[in-house]
């Protein structure tokens, strides 16, 4: 077998005559970059949560309104929304290794910088250029699993690198209240910065395209690309907005993302409220939700890709998986009638776990469906639709706890939230076959 590099967007295989591609391979090469990209999802992550951990301490000390926090949250979700499309688009053409060194160096500096902020202007000034690093992660990770994985380990792959955002929550809970407890608030921000620096380093040594790396083998290979499929140049906008496909992906993602970003954001502050916890005691109970997420992420993944191998169609292998999940977030609507703690954490858990069960077929969704050159721009349109749900919800949130002083509204449509992206994936995508290549370039005229 022969390999050779033809540019970012095509990368083609010669296999020798009267071979097979194998059912199994020898390499393990693919799995480190899968590990790779967890720890860079953990990372990013982990810099996310610290503004929200600290959002009781932050509150109290320079007297944010609920509104005033809204507002922080939405405008880091309007400039994630518009660079998520850029880096889709950034990640087609300069391929992961560039587009998501650029990213984590953009979203470091700023998220450091958020040690010279006080007033809620101010976090909303750092918090942009953060936006626009960490809109970079998922959009040049998941080009990287398209690079790397098969289609029938995407799902896997994803759902184990999906779970490096609970891990980063996790870790989170242990790191900024010892740090803040222990220093101040500033030292969280530059000490969780600090470290993904250490990864940026490790990932430019590391990363190259599978033609490219030096300890890859011509099995491994063979295996990787084995249902690859690559058009000559990137799909404008235009043309997949033509497409039925495209639409499933946006809904469904304007529909899951903004309540995953309520849970990120205002999870401290619920417990604080609800149950009276603060900095030293809601870390053991926001841990257990993040590892009841970290679980079902891997297993959203791990089901789908099992049902696949067992000869299930990716239709059916992706939605019963996905409604599955949905189900899952149902109860998160009763979350505010129960009295006792870890009644409440079972719920939340649950929903989390749906949410990233969910998540990691949703994110396997272009990959599936669309030809390279087309498939990360679909991810940064999708990304878009999301941000702008999490604008919404945190309007929403903001209004709803400021007027009303509950969070029984925000629970209620998180619970309903991804049994209608389902509804809309069905909608248009009612037999989830790949877009063909000839349907992409004929949608160029």
């Amino acid at each position: 077998m022969a390999i050779r590099y033809t540019g970012v967007d095509t990368i083609s295989v010669r296999k020798v005559e009267g071979t097979k591609s194998p059912r199994k391979t020898h390499g393990h090469v693919r799995w480190w970059i899968c590990a790779l990209l967890f720890l860079a999802l953990s990372l990013n992550y982990i810099d996310r949560q610290v503004l929200g951990i600290l959002k009781p301490t932050l509150q109290a000390r320079y007297g944010w309104s609920e509104v005033d926090y809204g507002n922080i949250v939405f405008w880091f979700q309007a400039a994630y929304g518009i660079f998520y499309v850029v880096f889709g688009r950034l990640a087609e053409k300069y391929g992961a290794r560039l587009s998501y060194a650029l990213a984590a160096g953009v979203w470091t500096v700023s998220h450091i910088a958020h040690a010279l902020a006080s007033t809620a202007l101010t976090f909303i000034l750092v918090r942009i250029p953060m936006a626009i690093g960490e809109a970079g992660a998922f959009p040049s990770q998941l080009h990287a699993v398209a690079e790397w994985f098969p289609q029938k380990e995407r799902a896997f792959a994803i759902g184990i690198i999906n779970s490096g955002s609970n891990i980063g929550a996790v870790v989170a809970m242990f790191i900024v209240p010892a740090v803040t407890l222990a220093f101040n608030w500033q030292m969280a921000f530059i000490v969780t910065g600090l470290l993904t620096l250490v990864w940026l380093v490790c990932w430019l040594v590391y990363y190259r395209y599978p033609d490219r790396h030096p300890r890859l083998s011509a099995e491994e290979a063979t295996y990787i690309q084995a249902d690859y499929v690559a058009i000559p140049k990137p799909a404008p906008y235009r043309a997949l907005l033509r497409i039925r496909e495209t639409w499933g992906y946006i809904c469904a993602r304007f529909c899951i993302d903004g309540i995953w970003y309520t849970f990120l954001s205002w999870l401290p502050d619920f417990f604080g409220k609800a149950y009276h916890l603060n900095l030293r005691s809601f870390g053991m109970p926001l841990v257990a939700v993040y590892v009841c997420a970290d679980f079902g992420s891997i297993m959203g993944g791990w089901t789908s890709s099992r049902l696949l191998k067992k000869g299930f169609t990716a239709n059916k292998a992706r939605k019963l998986t996905m409604l599955g999940c949905a189900l899952l977030v149902v109860p998160v609507a009763f979350a505010i009638d129960v009295s006792n703690l870890w009644l409440a954490v079972l719920l939340i858990g649950l929903a989390t776990a749906g949410h990233q069960g969910f998540s990691a077929n949703m994110f396997s969704y272009p990959s599936d469906l669309f030809p390279r050159g087309a498939a990360s721009t679909v991810v940064g349109l999708g990304g878009l639709a999301g941000a702008v749900g999490g604008m919404a919800m945190a309007q929403y949130s903001g209004w709803m706890l400021q007027e009303l002083g509950t969070y029984r509204p925000i629970f209620i449509v998180g619970a309903l939230a991804y049994l209608v992206a389902l509804v809309f994936v069905q909608l248009f995508t009612p037999a989830y076959r790949p877009v063909s290549k000839a349907l992409v370039q004929n949608s160029f005229q």
